[in-house]
């Protein structure tokens, strides 16, 4: 099985540190719209070579590992590809996505979501085993054609990982609240110390509490830019339900109730209970 990978970011290029390992799997090579990853992917030696976009069409499979719009724009490309080739994204949100497939490669195409990442980017965030113990959720899988929700199941299993399945919208209110809405807060928890903040304070104070919670913040703007306009009003709705919470607890630190402030307080910590 020959596999071309589009994009070598982390996902990308963890992906095809991954597959390599795999005895049915002869070739990765790679693709991607900037040349400096291409370059740095193939002295890290993620991919054996890069090709061109054209040239993917002649592999077995194909990943898209790109920002969410650059997905449904790379599957408008792809509408000549055999009937047998398989094409797996690997992105955030599923719903835009798969309503944007062509009719003509509807059965080629699967839609995952590898549930794993850093907050890092670029080839050189790659990192083997990442996909290793982790959830892929596969969506809408039975509007996949046999051959292709096959050769996804093999290559995820492959892989370690633990498979779930959904329909898309279900997958994207929870995406919703478990990943997008911490980094739109991420994001607005540094944008808030740096507006208060001068970098001396923030090194000097800034302890393992900020950095956990700003962490997420470090992750690429074009990717989490095109997943926040995906998914807009599964975000939106996940938004408006935290800031309830937050007035909640703002109120009662505000009338100095201390009593609900605790009952705030411990509510949230049963979470790691289900966790942990």
């Amino acid at each position: 099985m020959n596999v071309a990978i589009i994009g070598l970011g982390l996902m990308g290029g963890s992906l095809a540190l991954s597959l390599k390992k795999l005895d049915f799997i002869e070739d990765v090579v790679g693709f991607d719209h900037n040349k400096e990853h291409e370059k740095q992917a193939l002295e890290l030696n993620l991919v054996k070579k890069i090709i061109t976009f054209e040239e993917v069409k002649n592999y077995d499979v194909v990943f898209l590992a790109i920002p969410v719009d650059g997905v449904i724009a790379s599957l408008k490309n792809l509408i000549n590809i055999p009937k047998n080739t398989t094409v797996i994204d690997l992105g955030s949100t599923k719903s835009k996505i798969i309503s944007s497939v062509p009719p003509q490669i509807r059965e080629n195409f699967v839609a995952a979501h590898p549930m794993t990442g850093t907050e890092n980017f670029g080839p050189s965030a790659a990192v083997e085993g990442l996909y290793e113990g982790s959830v892929v959720v596969l969506c809408s899988l039975e509007d996949s054609g046999e051959l292709q929700a096959s050769v996804a199941r093999k290559i995820f299993k492959a892989l370690g990982m633990k498979k779930s399945f959904m329909n898309a919208h279900e997958h994207d209110r929870h995406a919703a609240f478990i990943s997008h809405m911490p980094h739109a807060i991420s994001y607005s928890i540094a944008n808030t110390v740096m507006n208060q903040e001068n970098k001396n304070n923030i090194l000097a104070l800034a302890a393992g509490g900020f950095r956990s919670m700003s962490r997420l913040a470090k992750s690429s703007p074009n990717m989490w830019e095109d997943i926040f306009r995906q998914n807009k009003d599964n975000l939106l709705e996940a938004i408006e339900l935290f800031e309830d919470e937050l007035q909640l607890l703002k109120k009662n630190i505000k009338d100095e109730n201390w009593d609900n402030v605790h009952k705030n307080i411990e509510s949230g910590t049963k979470l790691h209970d289900i966790l942990d």
